[in-house]
């Protein structure tokens, strides 16, 4: 067997596994305030919890797939959120007040962190650890590309179409998300006596991956920083003229990570952790500097294309970086950490970004964005950078 081989089939079955379940959720998301605010008349804070309350389910999964994933078995959780994913889906066509959508987006948000944290794990364990960096990065084009599809996808059925027909495209994509992972050969992980006492009782270190957090803290704050992109692109377009423009923003954002991921993740295999992580803080900021200057269209898509650069690399290593701190049998945990955080990033951001708007305006908070960016140079230097190495085997 060739233990370095990358394309095998369970590293692409767990690939499309996982961009089906992006989709689903990336259909649904772009939607969900709209549908509870013409559907149920519900108030614009209602709908927003609509679809918020989305992201509390898969950070309360998270919490406990993590630490459950080598216990019950890799595949078992999978499969248990693959199908969790589908019967959610369905109810979405019987719902007939706002409560009723709460408590199935609250459930669809649980499945689908299941789910994600567990072919997150499993595919990890398939790539050779010697092309961990490169493989990262090839797998994570399914999260890429579902955010860049799913929400066209999502406006698209909605303009010539209904929300049913958007149900419809979410059931089928959660069922062959299901049929996919019947077709994976999915390595378990036999625990030790001692290691299944260590994971007994609720201690914090069965929730999070220690050796994980420092990366997982640096990334979910330049989470906090991207969150105020996907919150407030919107507005500020509108402010500057350049809603046209705005529009094609995230085409030149994903088309920028899908060019850039495969030599990135090579070059973090061959080079190491910084070689990679140092510029990808750097273009990052220079991205937000950027989109707070822009006042034409070019200088807008160009924040675009260094944004999606940026953070398309400090989201596939960080990755890498967490996994590679890690034992194999906390591989669940680590993955769950990651993920997180990088939720929590994205949830809190634009609430707290949202409060200091009315003072500093939108470019003023971009700023302030590129400058955090910046500090999380020296924040990573510290916590981990100073003391990596790279590792071969």
């Amino acid at each position: 067997m060739n233990h370095s081989k990358l394309w095998t089939k369970d590293f692409l079955i767990g690939t499309f596994t996982n961009f089906f379940l992006m989709l689903n959720y990336y259909l649904l998301v772009i939607i969900m305030t709209v549908y509870a605010m013409d559907t149920f008349h519900s108030s614009p804070s209602q709908a927003g919890l609509a679809s918020s309350i989305f992201v509390i389910g898969a950070l309360i999964a998270r919490l406990f797939c993590g630490r459950w994933i080598e216990r019950v078995g890799r595949k078992k959780m999978l499969v248990t959120g693959t199908i969790l994913c589908m019967a959610m889906t369905l109810l979405y066509f019987c719902v007939n007040n706002i409560w009723f959508l709460f408590g199935i987006r609250f459930f669809h948000g649980a499945a689908y962190g299941i789910g994600a944290t567990a072919i997150a794990t499993i595919v990890t364990d398939i790539i050779p650890k010697r092309r961990r960096g490169e493989g990262i990065g090839y797998y994570m084009l399914s999260l890429t590309l579902g955010s860049a599809i799913g929400p066209f996808l999502g406006v698209f059925l909605l303009q010539h179409g209904s929300f049913r027909l958007i149900f419809v495209a979410c059931t089928i994509f959660s069922l062959l998300s299901f049929v996919s992972t019947l077709l994976l050969t999915i390595p378990e992980i036999k625990l030790t006596d001692e290691q299944l006492e260590v994971m007994n009782g609720f201690k914090w270190i069965n929730f999070f991956e220690v050796k994980a957090i420092p990366i997982c803290v640096v990334c979910g704050i330049i989470y906090l920083c991207y969150s105020s992109v996907i919150s407030f692109l919107a507005p500020f377009a509108k402010e500057i003229n350049l809603v046209d423009t705005a529009s094609f923003f995230f085409i030149v954002y994903s088309v920028t990570i899908l060019i850039s991921r495969p030599f990135t993740g090579r070059l973090f295999d061959a080079k190491g952790d910084n070689i990679t992580m140092y510029p990808a803080f750097l273009i990052f900021m220079i991205g937000m500097i950027l989109l707070s200057q822009a006042s034409h269209g070019v200088t807008l898509l160009l924040a675009g294309a260094f944004l999606g650069f940026g953070l398309g690399v400090i989201q596939s290593c960080g990755v890498a970086i967490a996994v590679k701190l890690t034992p194999p049998q906390r591989m669940g945990l680590a993955n769950s950490t990651f993920y997180i955080f990088m939720d929590l990033g994205m949830g809190i951001g634009p609430f707290v970004l949202g409060l200091f708007i009315p003072f500093t305006g939108y470019r003023g908070m971009y700023i302030a964005m590129a400058i955090v960016a910046l500090a999380c140079t020296f924040l990573y230097y510290l916590l981990h950078g100073g003391k990596a190495l790279h590792l071969t085997e």
